[in-house]
């Protein structure tokens, strides 16, 4: 039976295990999904198969700067209590030191990475974490800026990660600056960095709903189409202060933007800086949790 590369990638992410001995199970199993964990299992290679299964959603969100590198990660556990664990924070800053120190161009990439300090790829490690922890663990992602100046922010030990990219000009220190901005983007989550990124159809799309809910507003239905088109036009400025980090409202000055903020300090300070990009990573993110009835789950544990 012709082995694919989706019959590989789907047996590691039942496993964890590692794409190279994935090939060979399923080689050995002609194909046979369940044969093949069983193989990995059999070979000590797959203790975990069970919990590789199980939702993670919690964990910890880590921004970091490595010999000048910025490092942002998230790695995910099934609880809370573990995502406070000393041998899992040490395993998510090892993760992002194998990051800075790796330069993976992704996922698949950064799993076959060494893991920092060791001769296991960070899938294996991944798996150990597994076995000593007795949780499904999962590095879900990753963001790296090897140029630049970067600034992190951790906020309530984890739940998110920050990481702001900066061009500075006129060897002035930015990272007062850039935490505040990194402290707005994770309290506010913005869309978007500056509104030069807001695409058309983002925009078409505001329009729409903006001159639907005038068209159902009786005090507004009947004005002219262009009074309407100027209103939304006015309205706009007010998505993009909602919307876009620089021309949010600071929130530590409420009468300026973070972008007038960001120009004033920096001269101030005797240089100018440019924002190039930042990313945020909240643990969970976007993962649905398995909602388990807890007299239920005593009871499976008392059988």
């Amino acid at each position: 039976m012709a082995i694919t590369a989706q019959d590989v990638k789907a047996l590691r992410e039942m496993t964890g295990v590692g794409m190279m001995d994935c090939k060979k199970a399923l080689a050995a199993s002609d194909g046979d999904m369940d044969k093949a964990v069983e193989w990995l299992r059999e070979k000590g290679l797959a203790a975990s198969a069970k919990k590789a299964g199980r939702i993670a959603a919690e964990g910890m969100a880590y921004a970091c700067v490595i010999d000048g590198t910025g490092v942002v990660v998230e790695v995910n556990a099934e609880t809370d209590f573990v995502g406070k664990n000393e041998k899992f924070v040490d395993f998510v800053k090892g993760v992002a030191a194998t990051v800075a120190a790796c330069a993976p161009a992704d996922m698949d990439a950064l799993m076959e990475c060494k893991y920092n300090g060791t001769d296991l790829t960070v899938t294996q490690q991944q798996q150990e974490m597994v076995l000593v922890i007795g949780e499904n663990i999962k590095v879900r992602r990753f963001a790296r800026f090897a140029d630049g100046v970067s600034v992190p922010y951790i906020h309530a030990g984890g739940k998110i990660g920050v990481l702001v990219n900066l061009e500075v000009t006129g060897g002035i220190d930015a990272t007062e600056i850039g935490k505040d901005m990194a402290m707005q983007i994770a309290a506010l989550n913005p869309r978007f960095l500056d509104k030069g990124q807001v695409t058309q159809e983002v925009l078409d799309e505001e329009k729409k709903i903006l001159l639907a809910q005038m068209d159902n507003d009786p005090k507004m239905a009947s004005k002219p189409a262009q009074v309407k088109e100027k209103i939304v036009a006015g309205k706009l400025n007010k998505f993009y202060a909602e919307n876009c980090l620089l021309q949010q409202t600071f929130v530590k000055n409420n009468e300026v933007t973070v972008e007038q903020y960001m120009n004033d300090a920096a001269k101030k300070l005797g240089g100018s800086i440019t924002l190039k990009d930042a990313v945020r990573f909240e643990k969970g993110e976007g993962i649905e949790k398995k909602q388990e009835n807890f007299a239920e789950e005593i009871a499976k544990l008392a059988q």
